[in-house]
């Protein structure tokens, strides 16, 4: 039986991404792609991400995209929008690693597979709200953006 690593910041995780997929306006008589379609493809270039871009202090063990592509009607919008979930299993050196994945958009759910406790000391507890502000500034930047270039 191999000897379990007692790095007690090191964690493993499964975390649940939904990417969303909403229909192209068609161009004359081409084009336009289906909300299911369009779903799939940005799930398959955000794995394609994952697999060849490093990700400084996490692992990836695993991408799972067993889960079939979904619809629901968005009322805001009125009209169809279909999601892509994926879930990956990783290894991230501290908590903190994790921050990146659950403050996108498409996350929907985090398993922690181990360890079965975390111990924060007050510099880990300072850290993880550092970071947090951090990647909500940075949440916040983008949307700004995103909208205001529209």
């Amino acid at each position: 039986m191999p000897e379990e690593n007692n790095n007690s910041s090191e964690m493993t995780v499964k975390i649940r991404l939904d990417f969303k997929g909403q229909a192209k306006p068609k161009r004359f008589f081409f084009g336009g792609k289906s909300v299911d379609k369009v779903a799939e493809e940005i799930r398959e270039q955000q794995i394609a991400l994952f697999r060849n871009v490093p990700l400084q202090g996490v692992k990836i063990e695993d991408i799972e995209m067993s889960t079939e592509v979904y619809t629901v009607w968005d009322d805001f919008n009125n009209n169809e929008v279909a999601f892509a979930p994926i879930t990956l299993t990783l290894t991230a050196g501290s908590i903190t690693d994790l921050l990146r994945f659950i403050m996108r958009e498409e996350f929907r759910k985090i398993e922690v597979i181990k360890p079965g406790q975390q111990y924060l000391t007050k510099f880990d507890m300072e850290r993880l709200l550092f970071k947090i502000h951090e990647e909500f500034r940075s949440y916040s930047n983008r949307l700004e953006k995103k909208y205001t270039s529209l």
